[in-house]
């Protein structure tokens, strides 16, 4: 069976159409029709011109009528609407221009076959595309002066909705209303149209593209979505109550709306029925008990809304996925396109949402923040899976709404997950989650975790920072949150207590552009989509950035350093499942193994229980492994935990939609917050949601960190005991070490002015350019009691040999907390 759509039919606008047709003329050519329709064909047509030539002009018109019946009719495919999925074949959203599902005439009941024959043309398999009994009652009854009848055939009628369809997809209104006309000129030509279709297409295939193309109610097209809306079942399910009483919408669609006039409906129906017994379709006992059924009892309405509103909770994930497909260049040939397919083209578009994942995030993000909570504070959280970019969830606790209203006004249509180019806003400043990066170009230059910083440096003049790409000029003088860091230490310990000090001394040490470029190329992106600022304060979090690419990002350390695009297609079919287009992950790796390696075994600290602990952290049960990194923005406008498993990636943002205003002493879901940090209420929230999302699968480890990063390269301190200050500066230098001055000085037997000992001791591993202190001598100490006992000179001091060499790994006490 040709489905509908490949019946082809396009006609060339008939210059007859607009032509004034006298009394005379159009008896002329109705006699023409009936001729033709009696014989067939243009044969007939040939006949009778002979017989009307007196009439000059008139024999012309006709003959020019039948001989230049179109050799081509190909029109448009009708209207379909189009399907967006779930990953597991759910519907999420229905979008069209037109609600239409097309189907082949096997999918139809033959109930409704046979009622729209009987009460629409019932002498449909007899006639050739012109009934002309029909025509010659319609003229005898209008030149009367009775009712106008059109004696439309049902392929009249097909040509007339086809004709119209054109006109809707071409956005040609003219067309609209030249095929909606109901002049004589315009019957002329769909009979014409009408004999020229006949002659090519069967009579099933004619039945199967008017119940596909014809309007059944006030907003459903074609049988198929008239009957999954009035009576939620196939068109191929019909009973013969529900036949007829489709069969009798169409002369109609609005006054014979079952839904909002059932009595109008109800004599519509019965009278269908009727002619459905007179012309034998049905028996006496099929119409008594389908006469008996009350239109109350057949109707099931089940609306189809039109867009991603009813997708409810994963509506800002469907605009996501509409914006996606019209600005793909996989398909179509340009935008305008392929947003003819998408409302019209019965596409079906397959993504990655994993509904469970989804649910999983919504309840865990207005688990956290009520939608509507008074404090106005937002939340929104996206997840993407490592190795391939698939957006598995995407949610945020407010309603999609195009506006607030009084009963919800957080309501948005704003995806706080995304940039403006997707619906989404300008980002979000990411705080101290960024640091992950001037980490990642820690280690690609060659340092190590157990490095020792200064993490006390707060002043910064422009010109002590390498900024390849750009130019900075002001001075810097970041600072650490209420007193946290201290004078020295490691950068794992740094990373675990998020401490800026440290970091800025590092980021100091490097290029700012090697940094934003490790954002950028792991899959951080702006709001406006413009590159990231590498200034200084970029350390801290000062670009504002999308959720969505944080997942991302992060997603790029879970799969080994190879980032995936995010990815919400995996591909476009239409209705019968051929392929359209199919968007495969795109991946690319970025960041070394090896450092990346040392990041999980660094970012797995922020995770790890602490005895503090006030339980609102990012511990996942049972122990499984998962790594991560808190963030507080400025003010604490922005709140962030992002994480990861080797299976599983997500981020948390928090904080108002406006976007820098402070969430101090926010009272949140009832609880008083005088801070709003990312260990605070983002990190339990993303546990929440991991929890849930990695449940029933396997407890996957980290690949382990390599001696390289963790430790550096190692050189062991030389003793220096005894020499000069400057001697034993060269001599540090020489080993790879860098050396610093004690200000205070140790008692011993060594020459005052003289070094005394160093700490780390002599003998100590450590890596690489690492600070080694030098502790001058004092000479002996005083002897206060006389008597020198053994007491006044210890050979054995050596300034502090041994303590905080930064040897092993650091300690994990201490709150998750950032220092931003």
């Amino acid at each position: 069976m040709v489905r509908p759509r490949s019946l082809g039919i396009m006609s060339s606008q008939s210059s007859a159409s607009g032509r004034a047709v006298k009394p005379a003329q159009l008896l002329v050519m109705l006699l023409a029709f009936i001729l033709v329709a009696g014989l067939g064909g243009v044969l007939g047509a040939g006949l009778v011109m002979p017989a009307v030539g007196a009439v000059g002009t008139v024999s012309q018109t006709t003959t020019d009528m039948f001989e230049e019946l179109p050799s081509e009719l190909a029109f448009p495919e009708p209207s379909q609407s189009s399907q967006i999925l779930a990953a597991d074949g759910s519907l999420l959203a229905t979008i069209y221009a037109n609600n239409r599902i097309v189907v082949e005439l096997d999918e139809i009941s033959p109930h409704l076959q046979h009622a729209v024959v009987a009460i629409e043309d019932r002498r449909f398999y007899e006639h050739r595309g012109v009934d002309p009994e029909g025509i010659m009652r319609a003229f005898v009854n209008n030149l009367s002066g009775g009712q106008i009848q059109g004696a439309s055939t049902l392929t009249q009628q097909y040509i007339k909705n086809m004709l119209i369809e054109q006109g809707r997809i071409s956005g040609d209104e003219e067309a609209i209303r030249e095929a909606a006309a109901t002049d004589y000129g315009r019957k002329l030509e769909e009979a014409r149209l009408a004999i020229a279709l006949e002659q090519r297409a069967s009579k099933d295939e004619i039945l199967e593209g008017y119940l596909n193309i014809a309007q059944f109610g006030p907003s459903q097209y074609g049988v198929e979505t008239a009957a999954q809306y009035y009576f939620s079942k196939s068109a191929k399910d019909l009973t013969v109550a529900q036949a007829a009483t489709l069969a009798g919408i169409t002369q109609s669609p609005n006054e014979n709306d079952p839904v909002d006039h059932p009595e109008k409906a109800k004599e519509r129906r019965d009278n269908v029925l009727r002619t459905m017994l007179g012309q034998g379709y049905i028996s006496q006992e099929q119409y008594d008990e389908a006469k008996n059924t009350t239109i109350e009892e057949m109707l099931d309405v089940s609306p189809t809304p039109n867009g991603c509103a009813a997708a409810g909770a994963s509506a800002y994930f469907c605009e996501y996925v509409v914006d996606e497909a019209l600005q793909s260049d996989a398909w179509g040939e340009s935008r305008e396109d392929r947003q003819q397919a998408l409302y019209r083209g019965g596409l079906v578009i397959h993504t990655t949402l994993q509904p469970d994942r989804q649910k999983a995030a919504r309840e865990a993000v207005t688990g956290a923040v009520p939608v509507n909570d008074p404090s106005g504070i937002k939340m929104a959280l996206s997840s993407v899976e490592p190795g391939t970019g698939n957006i598995v969830a995407m949610t945020q606790n407010t309603n999609w709404s195009s506006a607030p209203s009084e009963d919800d006004p957080s309501a948005t249509a704003v995806n706080l997950n995304v940039g403006l180019s997707h619906g989404g806003g300008r980002g979000f400043q990411s705080g101290s989650s960024f640091k992950v990066f001037t980490l990642i170009e820690w280690l690609e230059q060659g340092h190590a975790l157990t490095d020792i910083v200064d993490s006390n440096n707060d002043t910064y003049p422009a010109d002590s920072w390498n900024i390849s790409c750009g130019r900075y000029e002001t001075l810097y003088t970041p600072k650490n949150l209420e007193s946290a860091g201290g004078d020295f230490m490691s950068v794992q310990e740094a990373t675990r207590r998020s401490v800026n000090l440290t970091f800025v001394q590092m980021a100091n040490q490097m290029d700012m552009c090697n940094i934003v470029e490790n954002a950028e190329r792991m899959g951080i992106q702006t709001g406006t989509g413009d590159p990231l600022m590498p200034y200084p304060s970029a350390v801290l979090g000062s670009n504002t950035i999308t959720p969505l690419s944080q997942a991302v990002a992060f997603a790029t350390l879970a799969n080994q350093g190879e980032r995936c695009d995010a990815r919400s297609i995996t591909k476009i079919t239409d209705r019968s499942g051929e392929n359209i287009a199919t968007f495969e992950p795109s991946c690319e790796q970025v960041v070394d193994p090896n450092v990346v390696n040392a990041v999980h075994h660094a970012l797995q600290g922020v995770v790890t229980p602490q005895p503090d602990s006030t339980g609102k952290n990012a511990v996942l049960p049972d122990g499984r492994p998962a790594a991560g990194k808190t963030g507080t923005a400025n003010d604490d406008s922005a709140a962030w935990f992002v994480g990861y498993t080797p299976q599983l990636s997500a981020a948390v943002w928090m904080g108002h939609q406006e976007g820098t205003k402070s969430m101090f002493e926010s009272t949140i879901d009832g609880e008083f917050h005088r801070l709003v940090y990312g260990g605070a209420i983002p990190a339990p929230t993303w546990r929440n949601y991991m929890s849930t999302a990695l449940s029933g699968q396997e407890h996957k480890p980290f690949p382990e960190v390599g001696d390289r990063q963790l430790y550096g390269e190692r050189v062991t301190v030389p003793d220096v005991s005894g020499r000069s200050v400057g001697d034993a500066s060269a001599i540090l230098q020489g080993a790879g070490l860098r050396a610093q001055v004690s200000s205070s000085g140790a008692y011993s037997a060594l020459p005052a002015g003289t070094v005394a000992g160093t700490s780390p001791g002599a003998g100590s591993s450590l890596s690489l350019d690492s600070v080694v202190t030098l502790v001058p001598s004092m000479g002996p100490p005083p002897d206060d009691s006389g008597d020198d006992g053994g007491g006044g000179n210890d050979d054995d001091t050596d300034g502090g040999n041994g303590n905080g060499n930064g040897n092993g790994p650091p300690d994990d006490r201490g709150n998750p907390r950032d220092d931003d």
